[in-house]
């Protein structure tokens, strides 16, 4: 089978699924068992929907409305209702690739056949996905509990052909429009099924899988870069050697500290700081604890997949029908586990950005660089060189540290306090994505000033790796040492170099696979 499609069954799927329907557009299909699960959960719900007893959900209203039970003649407009009710979001669009993860992981849970919703529904879900029809999602809506309600309904909307939706080719346009044209028909939704599409956890869960993939690469990217910056700062590499991290066992810390080691090896640079008049005993934290501090959070990437693996193995709707026929309310919607590594992963994204920009401030420090030019400017006084790159890198880092809050801290009761306690799940995502762009950043200007920095070394031959860092990032357009020019291009360039991985592809050749 085509390694663009993903098939969805029973089992959930897996993050890199995730990754390949959100960004790189692939196809989706269900399998036999999934359909087959599909049909024998509705078959339950049209079973219970037949019987005079309320059952929340199929003959009940919704939320603190869930008192009253509602006749045949009016469950079909109750789901539309609901649907059309829930998609109350406002502000400025969410990007495609995560209106994508949320349909792709919703249609998952669908999937899986506790939901009771009808085959044809999800296939509808799918063929949407498969059509490049994405519904216009805003940004504020979601709680995080009854899960992302206000996102999702909004792709439900597109699903029976309301609201606005982003053709393949960008143009928003009705979804009942774009529907028309690729063959699709909208759906009329049936008991239970409104609000099966609309109560999981799938926006923050899309959210976090996506991070993880995307800080995968930047804690590697920090790993080169911390690097780079001891080699500039003529440091000892001594402090990365494994038997000082089997002492203290933590995982990620042995792995960041074995990266580093691996782009050092072979530089005239490092091992310097016992020469001149004035020898330094050892090298300032910045430099001496990167492994620590990225190595912390490596640990805590992995808390986060577990949780994200455990998520996406799980089937989150309310309520559920179970494998013995049953169907029960429950709490699983509740994004609580969700959003505490989300909010995690803030806190380690925004310290990782502190210790680079506290690098990057030494290498511009005549005081602190070890013979480094002031500002690495090539006629300090007439040239400013690097000073106020590092002002644009500490205004990124101050950012982090305000979406570092927590958001899961908070709670705001609503629907009549019926749902009293609520994740912000969603906000903790939301703010995560804009801390993962700074921290790009981040690095990027590190980047620029440890290469600077390393080509002042005149008479001293960086690491191999590091030579091929330097020589991919000049060939991507960054330039080198010299008087001042326009420096907010360079900056693009070297945050489009390390956003799209380019950094540990160049240094990888030489080091083989980064951890």
């Amino acid at each position: 089978m085509d390694m663009q499609t993903v098939v969805l069954g029973t089992s959930g799927t897996t993050p890199q699924d995730v990754v390949d329907v959100a960004r790189h557009g692939a196809r989706v299909e269900l399998s036999s068992d999934a359909v087959e699960a599909l049909a024998a959960a509705r078959a339950t719900v049209d079973a219970l929907a037949a019987k005079p007893e309320p059952v929340y959900g199929v003959s009940t209203g919704f939320g603190a409305l869930a008192t009253r039970h509602i006749g045949h003649d009016l469950r079909a407009q109750l789901q539309r209702n609901i649907v059309r009710s829930h998609a109350a979001g406002m502000g400025p669009r969410v990007e495609r690739e995560v209106v994508r993860a949320l349909m792709f992981l919703r249609l998952k849970t669908v999937a899986s056949g506790h939901t009771g919703v009808r085959p044809e529904v999800a296939q509808t879900m799918a063929d949407v996905l498969n059509a490049g029809i994405t519904p216009v999602v805003h940004e504020y809506g979601s709680l995080g509990c009854s899960g992302d309600l206000a996102p999702l309904s909004h792709c439900a909307l597109a699903l029976m052909g309301e609201g606005d939706a982003e053709g393949p080719d960008g143009v928003v346009k009705p979804a009942g429009d774009l529907l028309a044209a690729a063959g699709i028909a909208p759906v009329a939704l049936k008991e239970k099924e409104g609000l099966a599409l609309l109560n999981g956890t799938d926006g923050m869960l899309g959210m976090l899988i996506m991070a993880l993939a995307d800080l995968d690469t930047l804690y590697k990217s920090a790993d080169v870069t911390a690097a780079l910056s001891l080699e500039a700062l003529l440091g000892t590499e001594k402090v990365l050697e494994p038997e000082l991290h089997a002492i203290r066992p933590h995982p990620g810390q042995a792995d960041s500290a074995a990266n580093m080691l691996a782009v050092l090896k072979g530089s005239e640079l490092t091992g310097h700081y016992q020469s001149g008049e004035a020898p330094r005993v050892q090298d300032a934290y910045s430099v001496r604890c990167a492994p620590q501090v990225a190595g912390a959070g490596r640990d805590t990437m992995a808390h986060a997949r577990l949780v994200a693996e455990r998520e996406l193995a799980a089937a989150v709707d309310n309520p559920v029908v179970l494998a013995n026929g049953e169907v029960r309310s429950n709490g699983n919607f509740h994004g609580a586990p969700v959003a505490y590594v989300l909010d995690f992963l803030a806190i380690a994204a925004a310290d990782l950005a502190s210790i680079a920009e506290r690098r990057t401030d030494r290498l511009l420090d005549k005081n602190r660089s070890h013979g480094l030019p002031p500002f690495l400017a090539d006629d300090a006084g007439v040239d400013s060189g690097l000073m106020i790159a590092q002002y644009t890198q500490a205004a990124l880092v101050s950012e982090m540290k305000r979406l570092a809050v927590p958001a899961s801290a908070d709670s705001i009761p609503s629907s009549a306090m019926q749902e009293d306690h609520v994740s912000m799940g969603w906000s903790a995502a939301r703010k995560l994505r804009t801390a993962i762009d700074n921290l790009t950043r981040v690095i990027a200007v590190e980047l620029y000033a440890a290469t600077r920095g390393i080509e002042l070394r005149h008479g001293l031959s960086p690491a191999p790796a590091s030579a091929a860092a330097i020589a991919a990032l000049r060939a991507a357009g960054v330039a080198g040492p010299g008087p001042d020019r326009f420096l907010a291009p360079d900056l693009a360039a070297s945050d489009a170099f390390v956003r799209a991985g380019r950094l540990v592809a160049a240094v990888e050749p030489v080091t083989g696979p980064l951890a």
